[in-house]
């Protein structure tokens, strides 16, 4: 049941931060890149959030959990980026495309989807080993 709550969140932190990055840019004229980096502070933060009253139901240090949740944060997406970069770059997967009407799916895609769950599964992992231990 904790896997789920975290999936939920997870839904709920990319909506999050997809409309933050759509107000900024959109309605406020905020520059993209700058937009984008607002909307993945705003993601994090949800995550943290919840995951610690919601998901995992720490009543741990806010501040030590915040600091160990963002360095959490940074390995996993930085293990999504080596998973999506060597995927991409090192195999042959670059040549792979899958037309399903008219869907494409390209090996980057395919890269990316899986670097999502190495992020997912390693971030839940890593939250529930050593951030919200207990």
């Amino acid at each position: 049941m904790q896997f789920i709550k975290y999936a939920c969140v997870g839904v709920l932190n990319t909506l999050v931060t997809l409309c933050v990055i759509y107000v900024c840019k959109a309605l406020f004229g905020v520059n993209p890149l700058v937009s984008n980096a607002i909307g993945y502070v705003c993601g994090v933060v949800n995550s943290f959030l919840w995951n610690k009253n919601w998901v995992f139901k720490s009543s741990g240090n806010y501040y030590r959990e915040a600091m160990i949740f963002l360095i959490g944060f940074l390995i996993c997406y930085g293990l999504q980026l080596l998973t999506v970069w060597l995927l991409s770059y090192e195999t042959r997967l670059e040549y792979f495309e899958l037309k399903i009407a008219a869907f494409t799916l390209s090996g980057y895609g395919l890269a990316t989807l899986i670097g999502n769950v190495v992020y997912t599964l390693s971030n839940y992992g890593y939250n529930k080993i050593i951030t919200f231990r207990g």
